[in-house]
């Protein structure tokens, strides 16, 4: 939130979504923002893909999208209980399409442009400096998203 009131006044009054975890996004909420969206930005606990469901993103056409940055693979003990139980109705090979790599291939299918993801698990707060880090040189300073990517490798 603290980040979204920072660069409020650059691009933020477009945008639209879900914030908090009052409630999870029902799958049609999923579908309608990433169809509609030129940019898509993920923040969340566990997996971006153990939130939607991988046989309706394969359908999707999703060609207006520039850049979707996932910041996940956040875990705690609620979140890990979650993904265990969601799992066992999935087979090996739907839980292999859940990885970062996976992840990003299938969106890159999908028609997203650019993707920016973690590739390892990390913290809320190594994540919250990541979308600090993105959020300032995307939006404030212009830099493009593979000059950004290279300062935050560093």
């Amino acid at each position: 939130k603290e980040i979204l009131e920072k660069y409020r006044d650059l691009f933020t009054l477009q945008w639209e979504g879900v914030t908090g975890n009052i409630r999870v996004p029902s799958q049609a909420e999923w579908e309608q923002l990433l169809t509609n969206c030129s940019a898509f930005l993920f923040y969340g606990m566990e997996r971006f893909m153990s939130h939607i469901s991988l046989n309706r993103l394969v359908a999707m056409n999703i060609p207006k999208c520039h850049l979707m940055i996932l910041l996940d693979l956040v875990r705690s003990k609620q979140s890990y209980q979650r993904i265990t139980k969601s799992g066992i109705h999935k087979s090996c090979l739907h839980i292999a399409m859940e990885t970062p790599t996976e992840t990003a291939m299938l969106l890159s299918l999908t028609g997203v442009r650019s993707i920016i993801t973690n590739q390892w698990y990390t913290t809320l707060q190594e994540n919250a400096e990541r979308l600090d880090i993105l959020s300032e040189n995307l939006l404030s300073i212009g830099r493009t998203t593979g000059q950004t990517v290279h300062i935050l490798q560093k």
